[in-house]
């Protein structure tokens, strides 16, 4: 998982005179081959159900959800999150602290079945994959959004608000782009899974040689002697198939690897940033903030049982 969380453009909130419902009051946009849902929900409440007939990607804007999805347990919903959901699933929602001065406010874009298959068709004939092919994995339905996934769904929200006559045309050049988005977001996380992974893969192989050697100095040149391929075509392929650099991913995993170092109170940050592979204390500091948000010393704090 990305552990950096990108937040969206959060539209206006409905006028109060024009609520219909304090939980799930919905706007919808419709357009040729996908709906935009906007709910907000302005009073406490539990196991709210709600199910969609084509496939939905649902991202929160404002607020907090708990969300009941599969046989799976219970987990937060949070601004920066992103939740893929099957077509007929039904999901049962809970707002534990949702008001009128505290309101959720989530996002649901419904997307045609036919556009999905259109797209993902289109991908493995243009642009096939070494390794596997073009496909949305369900089993990994839960991620942040990193800056390019974020930066697609807002161009969606803009495009489905809009009022151009161009719109639809431009909507669906966005879902394409959400898809391939969707698919490296997921394939990102199946690395980090042996058994949802072909281990023979050269991606599988050099995402696993980065987390085995997380503490020293990788660059992009050992990762392309690794692959047995030129630089050039390295960086493409790992950008084809992961949707970030190589420096992008050793960065999220080198965060990751703090985030677990810092659970331990006794462990020192300077002693945490060695062990996470930096060399510069004050580097890492302000890179661990812009990925977490907070200081690496506040989230050891926040994590002290």
């Amino acid at each position: 998982m990305n552990n950096q969380k990108a937040l969206l453009y959060t539209p206006s909130l409905s006028n109060e005179k024009s609520l219909k419902t304090l939980v799930e009051n919905r706007t919808v946009y419709s357009l040729d081959n996908c709906e935009l849902n906007l709910f907000e929900t302005y009073q406490e409440s539990a196991l709210v159900p709600l199910k969609f007939n084509d496939l939905v990607v649902t991202s929160m804007l404002r607020g907090k959800k708990v969300m009941h999805l599969f046989d799976d347990p219970a987990f937060e919903y949070l601004p920066g999150e992103t939740v893929i959901v099957p077509s007929n699933v039904e999901m049962k929602i809970d707002f534990p602290e949702a008001s009128t001065q505290n309101p959720t406010q989530c996002l649901a874009l419904a997307i045609d079945h036919n556009k999905i298959e259109e797209t993902l068709v289109f991908l493995n004939e243009r642009y096939p994959k070494e390794d596997d092919t073009w496909k949305l994995y369900h089993e990994n339905y839960f991620f942040y959004n990193n800056t390019d996934l974020a930066n697609t769904i807002n161009k969606l929200i803009r495009e489905c608000m809009s009022y151009s006559v161009t719109k639809d045309a431009l909507v669906d050049l966005a879902l394409q782009e959400l898809l391939v988005r969707i698919v490296q977001t997921q394939t990102v996380q199946r690395t980090n899974d042996s058994n949802a992974i072909d281990t023979a893969s050269p991606i599988y192989a050099i995402t696993q040689y980065i987390r085995d050697n997380i503490t020293k100095s990788i660059n992009l040149k050992d990762l392309s002697e690794k692959a047995c391929m030129s630089t050039t075509s390295f960086y493409r392929y790992f950008k084809r198939e992961l949707g970030v650099s190589p420096i992008e991913y050793i960065l999220n995993e080198k965060i990751k690897q703090a985030k677990q170092l810092l659970k331990n109170p006794g462990i020192q940050i300077n002693e945490v940033c060695f062990m996470a592979g930096f060399d510069d204390c004050n580097y890492f500091i302000r890179l661990f903030k812009k990925y977490e948000g907070i200081t690496p010393k506040q989230y050891q704090l926040l994590h002290v049982n």
